[in-house]
């Protein structure tokens, strides 16, 4: 496995590749990998000839109180994961070569920003559709694989690539979970045991609010009840949001009717936890 830091030798390998008529696929993540991340990669080796997987804790989408000096980092670990899969490469830049002296350029997606995470967190995803662009361009591969998880921002990197006419296939993929139904994120590592159990409340939520429209809810307000009841039940548990959107448009919906998506952030004492699941009257979803 080859490890690149500098944009320039990555942009340099990326048209080597893609002068032999080789398929290469990029998983941007920040690090601290987990099953999850290894899910990304796995999937990225069965679509294409070369898996680049980008490391990089992105100062532009920390706010000034935000997580950026304690984001879990062991990269000596992730090196050793990456090898396991069979990443090709993977791309360490630094923030001074991403963000040098002078810059101030971002890409803002407008509407898909706002509300949720956006309001929970202003200006981050400016600095997740911003970084994303520069990891695309640098790498410049033929598909781009997310999880599900942050499902906002998959859906802003899909508005961004789409709006900016950037030729990537952008592909969400499903969210991996520990045996227990808890999502799996680098963040997890900040609970206690006992807040651990507490964070069980986001998926108990979920499994709740699909079996009820399971029985015939389709009512937002039925929903998002049973939803509130059972987090605020939970220890230490403190709701940032918990919202029924339209699926492609992240707009609030009164009601299923086909699909929409059920959306979660959730406060575990000081841990910010997020999650979410399709909730469908057509069939029963999994979470």
């Amino acid at each position: 496995m080859e490890i690149i830091s500098d944009p320039q030798d990555m942009r340099g390998r990326a048209r080597q590749w893609r002068g032999l008529g080789l398929k290469v696929v990029l998983a941007p993540t920040m690090g601290f990998f987990h099953r999850g991340h290894v899910s990304l990669m796995e999937y990225g080796k069965t679509i294409g000839d070369r898996l680049v997987v980008s490391l990089f804790v992105n100062p532009a989408q920390f706010g000034p109180q935000e997580d950026l000096g304690r984001y879990p980092r062991d990269l000596d670990r992730d090196v050793r994961l990456a090898r396991e899969v069979g990443v090709d490469c993977l791309y360490t830049p630094e923030a001074k070569a991403m963000y040098p002296p002078g810059y101030q350029t971002f890409v803002a997606v407008e509407s898909l920003s706002q509300g949720l995470c956006g309001a929970s967190r202003p200006g981050h995803f400016r600095g997740v559709a911003t970084v994303v662009l520069k990891l695309l361009n640098q790498v410049s591969p033929q598909v781009a694989v997310f999880g599900e998880k942050d499902y906002q921002q998959l859906m802003v990197v899909k508005r961004m690539a789409a709006d900016l006419d950037v030729p990537i296939k952008i592909v969400g993929r499903p969210i991996v979970r520990e045996p227990d139904g808890l999502a799996m994120s680098s963040r997890n590592t900040y609970l206690t045991p006992e807040e651990r159990a507490a964070a069980l409340c986001l998926y108990r939520a979920l499994v709740a609010a699909r079996e009820l429209v399971a029985s015939g809810a389709r009512s937002r307000e039925n929903i998002l009840a049973a939803v509130r009841q059972i987090i605020n039940a939970a220890p230490g548990a403190r709701i940032d949001y918990a919202a029924l959107v339209d699926p492609a448009t992240l707009q609030d919906v009164e009601a299923i009717r086909g699909e929409a998506r059920l959306l979660l952030a959730v406060w575990v004492n000081k841990t910010r936890l997020i999650d979410n699941t399709l909730l469908s009257e057509s069939r029963l979803c999994c979470v």
